[in-house]
Order: C-alpha cells, then sequence, then structure tokens
C-alpha cells in the first residue's frame, strides 16, 4: 500500500498551488524549504514565498491534490495523524 503524501514529510518536495483564494497565486510551483503549523515556504523561480496552509489548495509532487485547510498542524504531528477518506 502506498503511504499518502499528507503523511510523507514535504521538505524539498516539489509544490504545485491548485486553487487559492488568492488567484495570484494560483499556478505557482516550487520546491518546500520549510513548514511550519501554518505555512509553508517555498523556492520558486523568482524567490522564496511563504504560503498561507488556510487559503490554498496544493499538489506535493504530483500526487492527490491537498486541502491545506485540513492540515494545520505541526509537521511531526501531521505525519502521525489519522485523515478521514471522503
Amino acid at each position: 500500500m502506498m503511504m499518502s503524501s499528507i503523511h510523507m514529510p514535504w521538505l524539498s518536495r516539489s509544490i504545485t498551488v491548485v486553487e487559492s483564494l488568492d488567484p495570484t497565486l494560483v499556478g505557482l510551483t516550487g520546491t518546500v524549504l520549510e513548514e511550519t503549523r501554518r505555512t509553508i515556504r517555498v523556492l520558486t523561480d523568482s524567490g522564496r514565498v511563504r504560503l498561507a496552509k488556510n487559503v490554498i489548495t496544493f499538489r506535493i509532487d504530483s500526487g492527490e491534490i491537498i486541502e491545506g485547510s485540513s492540515v494545520t498542524q505541526r509537521p511531526e504531528d501531521r505525519i502521525n495523524r489519522r485523515y478521514r477518506r471522503d
């Protein structure tokens, strides 16, 4: 059974914003530099960007789509947490 991207560390992985309350963030791609409880810091072609998890829906390494507001906890807590599947 393949482990879900939601349960894996995201550092140095590729991220793509697929939806956002801020339309300027849609399509943003880059490499995850840091993750905190409420933000993801990303290195893009145009520099470093800090994304608020609660306003984005994103994809890690072309995997499943993750709703940012559902992963607003510390990375070490997110990795071990159980998530409900819709």
